[in-house]
């Protein structure tokens, strides 16, 4: 199974407040607010680090949760942001947030 590779849209704009991260798509508009799990997907998307090992080191390793149920909400929550432009996603490192390999 081939890598995932997650960076954050250039085209965001994002705010922490109370521990939540809100992001909005200055595109289209679309508003999410982030929980502390997906605050720590969103705050670790460099292009670089594979979504497994963000998974591992930044979920696993600091919310009480099961690797494998993890890892389905982590690809869930990344094909949601995904489809609204929020967050790019590729199978090779994104070296920047508008690369030819962001999918």
């Amino acid at each position: 199974m081939p890598e995932t590779y997650i960076a954050r849209s250039t085209a965001i704009a994002a705010r922490e407040l109370a521990g939540e991260m809100m992001v909005m798509n200055s595109m289209d508009s679309t508003f999410f607010t982030l929980n502390e799990v997906a605050t720590a997907i969103w705050r670790a998307a460099d292009g670089c680090t594979p979504l497994r090992e963000i998974v591992r080191a930044s979920i696993c390793g600091q919310f009480d949760i099961d690797p494998g149920e993890a890892q389905a909400d982590a690809e869930e929550f990344v094909i949601e942001l995904s489809q609204h432009g929020i967050l790019l996603v590729s199978d090779q490192p994104l070296h920047g947030s508008h690369t030819p390999e962001a999918r």
